[in-house]
């Protein structure tokens, strides 16, 4: 059994939740005042009823001041007393509807607005997180924790935060006027009282339990699932669709158990309550009729007395009912908090500042690199980038060639050493006003699922209708996309998957063209594609190149001849640097490489 928390990180939860409740404390204190009003005539539902047992059918006399605004009010007659009743029963009815329908949806709202604040810093701070945080990271997990858990805090707020307060308050109001009643009668009723704390307690404290392994469960669930349709090209081409098919039956399978166990756990609770209650209502109930009988209880008190005690036992059954809702709200919020109190490890300084426009002089000095949990990637590696250069890396796959091009915008950091742009350390400069200033031309082209326009648009948000026209052009993608359907307004599938790889890679580089940042990032951009596309793609990439500090890994023969300066990588570190020409004539690593690389193409 897990322990409780410590009383100081329960303080501090209970800050957070207040921190998300402030925006909306103007509903909230309408809903609370609701709350109290729908209390009150919960606590006086009872009154009329004993009026009508013990003034009307048995004929006892009301209290001077109450006789008088009745009489008042309906007239001196036998059924004043009744129309009273009658009528106080119905005012109480309409109050309490009323007020009970402003507080839950008031608390709906309430809900509603804190679900968007959550999902919005969630949802941020995924965004944030650096890409090796990503690469550790389940798609599926996160995705839950922006969908289902906040669904959970929601329902929490909608259905159970005042719902609580409420029946505390109709709780204490009951007791209150039990005790003032016949407090021996109310001190009998109660007696049940530390039973059910306990039950309710040890319950609550085990269901949470089977709840956290529920919501692992449905996080595997998701995972899985959105890791296979993330890959579902590669399933197909390899038939495995059975396999998928049966994997997927295992997992959920596996929720199921989870689900079952927890739901079992969860049905427990409110027989065992409602049978403690039973209990308590027998011990009163013999009590009472006792006392009717030897005269010392009218029977319209013990008809009070006996509601007022159903109405006691209400809230404690709501209360064990709230306990999953609180419970799935307490796991969900929980990794919620996690996520939000998750560093990336690529972030700002205190006193970082924004980035000047960069010149393009990249310098590496001494720097080393590894992956969390891994062996250095680079290892002191230094060189110097001109403004205006083209420098190409080449070496073996998994030589190190990537992570280069991923320091440099900051995707991640040097464990030693430093980098710097235009003489400064990229660490000075915020993220953001540093990836301003660079441009990427990626292997694996992801579009998103939106019109062309906005595809090539996405590299510059305040990028006009004609600039994208422009940039498609000098990409070589004009032509193609006039053909489509709806031109530019054409919607590209999930990823642009509806275009073929060197379409894609057109777009990629017209939405680098709009951009028109100083330094670009190509990173293998002609890969798989055939000669015609390549041809293409490679034409528009020697004009986005002109006049902008390049960085580029390759394979393209040409691309490679053309570099002011090649960087050959080799177990981590530059073994060769120089000219195509001068390379060559070394006959090292380079050479050898180029004519792997030459043999490959014929």
């Amino acid at each position: 059994m897990s322990a409780l928390p410590a009383p100081s990180l329960r303080w501090s939860r209970l800050r957070e939740v207040g921190s998300l409740l402030r925006p909306q404390w103007k509903t909230l204190t309408v809903a609370i005042l609701a709350a109290l009003v729908e209390t009150g005539a919960d606590v006086l539902e009872p009154w009329p009823i004993k009026v009508v047992v013990d003034n009307v059918l048995q004929g006892k006399k009301l209290p001077q001041r109450l006789g008088a605004i009745v009489f008042s009010l309906f007239g001196d007659h036998k059924s004043a007393i009744l129309y009273f009743a009658l009528a106080a029963i119905m005012l109480i009815a309409i109050v309490g509807a009323l007020s009970g329908f402003v507080e839950k949806y008031l608390t709906t709202s309430v809900g509603q607005w804190v679900a968007h604040d959550l999902r919005r810093l969630v949802y941020q701070r995924i965004q944030r997180l650096s890409l090796a945080e990503h690469g550790r990271s389940r798609r599926g997990d996160l995705i839950a924790r922006v969908t289902t858990d906040i669904d959970a805090v929601q329902d929490f707020i909608t259905t159970a935060l005042l719902g609580i307060g409420t029946s505390t308050l109709t709780l204490i109001g009951m007791i209150g006027v039990m005790l003032w009643v016949n407090w021996r009668f109310t001190l009998i009723g109660l007696s049940i009282t530390p039973v059910l704390g306990v039950v309710v307690y040890s319950y609550t404290r085990r269901i949470k339990k089977a709840t956290r392994r529920v919501r692992k469960q449905e996080t595997e669930l998701m995972s899985s699932v959105a890791e296979v349709l993330g890959a579902i090209h590669v399933v197909q081409a390899f038939g495995r669709e059975d396999y998928q098919a049966r994997q997927f039956d295992l997992e959920s399978r596996h929720t199921v158990g989870a689900g079952l166990a927890a739901r079992a756990m969860k049905a427990k609770l409110p027989p065992l309550v409602d049978v403690i209650v039973a209990v308590g209502t027998c011990l009163v109930l013999g009590y009472g009729a006792h006392l009717v009988l030897a005269g010392r209880l009218s029977t319209g008190v013990l008809l009070m007395l006996l509601l007022y005690l159903g109405k006691t036992y209400k809230p404690i059954r709501d209360l064990s009912k709230m306990s999953n809702s609180v419970t799935k709200a307490s796991v969900s919020y929980d990794r919620i908090h996690e996520l939000l109190e998750t560093d990336s490890a690529v972030r700002d300084r205190p006193d970082a500042r924004t980035a000047p426009a960069f010149r393009g002089l990249v310098e590496f000095d001494r720097v080393t690199a590894q992956y969390a949990g891994g062996d250095a990637v680079l290892r002191d590696v230094s060189f110097r980038i001109e403004p205006g250069q083209v420098v190409a890396i080449v070496g073996s796959s998994g030589a190190g060639k990537s992570t280069i091009a991923s320091l440099i915008p900051r995707f991640l950091d040097p464990v030693a050493g430093c980098i710097r742009i235009d003489g400064t350390d990229i660490r000075d400069y915020t993220l953001k006003s540093l990836r301003d200033q660079f441009s990427f031309v990626l292997q694996d082209t992801l579009l998103f699922r939106a019109s062309i326009w906005e595809n090539i648009a996405y590299g510059r948000h305040d990028a006009m209708p004609e600039d994208t026209v422009r940039a498609a052009m000098l990409a070589n993608a004009h032509d193609f996309i006039t053909n489509l359907p709806d031109g530019y307004a054409t919607l590209v599938g999930e990823r642009g998957m509806t275009l073929s790889g060197g379409e894609r890679q057109r777009i990629a580089i017209a939405r680098a063209i709009v951009r028109d940042s100083p330094i670009l990032i190509l990173d293998e951009p002609t890969t798989g594609l055939d000669a015609k596309s390549e041809q293409a793609v490679v034409e528009a990439l020697h004009r986005l190149m002109q006049g902008r500090t390049c960085i580029v890994i390759a394979h393209h023969l040409g691309t490679i001849r053309k570099a002011d300066m090649i960087l050959v990588v080799k177990d981590s570190s530059i073994v060769e640097r120089g000219t195509h020409d001068d390379l060559l004539a070394r006959g090292g690593a380079y050479a050898e490489f180029f004519s792997v690389q030459r043999l490959s193409t014929t």
